[in-house]
C-alpha cells in the first residue's frame, strides 16, 4: 500500500480568482498560474514516497459556465508542470447528488482503489471546508490552507497553514512521527 497526498487544485496548486470573497477557477489554460513553492513542495512529497492525486470539484461544467475541454486544458498545464499521479474531476453541482463531489469522499476512495493507497497514512490538502470534509469522510489527515475566503470554515482540520510549502513541512514531520 502507498501513502498519498490528495491535493485540491484551485487555491492549492494554482491561483484562484477571488470574487466577492469566493474563489473561482481559472477560465482556461492561459489563466493558470502555479502558486510559488508548489513545484518544490510536490517534488519533496514525491521524494518522501507519497503519491500525488489531485481531487477537484468543477461544478462550472454542470452549470455550463466552463466546458470539460477547458477544465482538461487547465489540468494538462498542471500535469505538464508537476509530477502528479492523477487528476480526478467531479463535474457535478450540489443538486446532482453524486458521491464524488466534495465533501463526499468518492474521488478519494476511487483513487485509493486505483492506486493502492493506504488512507490511514495519507493526507488531504485543501483551501475550502468541502476539501476538509472529504478528507475526514475518507479517513485521511487534513491540512487546511487558510486563504481567508468569506465562506464557511472547515471543522477540525489536523493543521492550518498558509500555503502548500507549509503544508508539506507539516506532512513530512507528521509522517515521520507516525512511522516511528
Amino acid at each position: 500500500m502507498r501513502r498519498a497526498v490528495f491535493l485540491d487544485r484551485d487555491g492549492v496548486l494554482n491561483r484562484s480568482v477571488v470574487r466577492d470573497g469566493t474563489p473561482e477557477p481559472p477560465r482556461g489554460r492561459d489563466d493558470v498560474e502555479i502558486l510559488p513553492g508548489v513545484p518544490r513542495a510536490c517534488a519533496e512529497l514525491r521524494a518522501a514516497g507519497f503519491a500525488l492525486v489531485v481531487v477537484t470539484n468543477q461544478p462550472e461544467i454542470a452549470r455550463g459556465t466552463l466546458t470539460r475541454q477547458a477544465v482538461d486544458a487547465i489540468n494538462s498545464v498542471l500535469s505538464a508542470s508537476l509530477r502528479l499521479d492523477e487528476i480526478v474531476v467531479c463535474p457535478h453541482d450540489d443538486g446532482d447528488g453524486c458521491d464524488c463531489r466534495k465533501p463526499r469522499p468518492g474521488m478519494l476512495l476511487d483513487a485509493a482503489g486505483r492506486h493502492g493507497i493506504d488512507l490511514e497514512h495519507s493526507y488531504l490538502v485543501g483551501d475550502r471546508w468541502r476539501d476538509i470534509g472529504a478528507g475526514h469522510a475518507a479517513g485521511v489527515k487534513t491540512v487546511f490552507i487558510d486563504r481567508g475566503y468569506d465562506e464557511r470554515r472547515p471543522e477540525k482540520p489536523d493543521a492550518v497553514v498558509g500555503d502548500l510549502t507549509e503544508a508539506t513541512v507539516w506532512i513530512l514531520e507528521d509522517a515521520t512521527k507516525t512511522t516511528l
